[in-house]
């Protein structure tokens, strides 16, 4: 065993060790929050997002019960998918331009990004290219905050009704991310607007599109999303601890 061996296996080691005590605080955590709104805590998923973190820490974070991998750039899960073994669905969460639609496709099983009618006739373009189906959902900016990515609610529905008419994309549901703020009531009036979005464009009931997933939450907010519906949050630093 050369040197680079056992380094990577101390490493991988303290990895495990730091997650898996991160999670289990977490499943509590998340429990708590889901039994308060009166929801099975089995309903909320955590995608683990992985920007900046090491193959190894991913790996660590599948074999110690997480799922769902997200990253927020094509480069970097291109690099990082590469040298993990263990099984998990990966999402697209950042901000994606249509000249990278190709690799997405090839690398994602579900996009969380789409906001706009191009990057969808591109990821429906190249899906088909590859002889698949991609899953997809809408980014809505609800907090209104111009810096964010994501559609108006007044774009919501036409967007959908596009979408919908694209044969290897399938609309799955909606993500948000709250407003960067301090008070409480603000950040969870972003996740209330998008669970009664999602509300609504289920009631449509377009042909093709399932509200499933309400992607928002993050590390500092994710009990809020809960109460209001969240049933996919993204976790980071929560799980993975500070970055270096």
């Amino acid at each position: 065993m050369s040197v680079c061996d056992v380094v990577y296996i101390i490493k991988f080691s303290n990895f495990m060790d730091q997650i898996l005590h991160n999670w289990r605080r977490l499943e509590e955590r998340i429990a708590r929050a889901a039994e308060l709104a009166d929801r099975v805590p089995a309903e909320v998923e955590v995608v683990a997002i992985t920007k900046t973190r090491s193959a190894a820490a991913v790996e660590a974070a599948i074999r110690a019960g997480l799922r769902h991998v997200g990253e927020n750039k094509v480069q970097e899960a291109e690099a990082k998918k590469a040298g993990v073994d263990a099984a998990a669905r990966w999402h697209f969460v950042g901000h994606l331009q249509t000249n990278k639609a190709g690799r997405a496709v090839t690398l994602f099983d579900l996009v969380q990004s789409v906001d706009s009618a191009r990057l969808a006739t591109a990821l429906d373009r190249r899906a088909a290219g590859a002889g698949r189906c991609l899953d997809i959902l809408i980014q809505v900016n609800t907090s209104g905050v111009a810096q964010q990515h994501g559609i108006s609610s007044e774009e919501l529905m036409p967007l959908a009704e596009e979408i919908a008419a694209l044969s290897h994309l399938r609309l799955r549901g909606l993500m948000t991310i709250a407003e960067d703020c301090e008070k409480a009531s603000q950040v969870r009036s972003c996740f209330s607007r998008l669970r009664q979005l999602g509300e609504r464009l289920a009631a449509t009931r377009i042909e093709g599109v399932e509200v499933r997933y309400l992607s928002m939450g993050m590390s500092a907010d994710f009990e809020l999303a809960i109460a209001e519906g969240a049933n996919l949050v993204r976790l980071g630093t929560a799980i993975f601890g500070p970055r270096d």
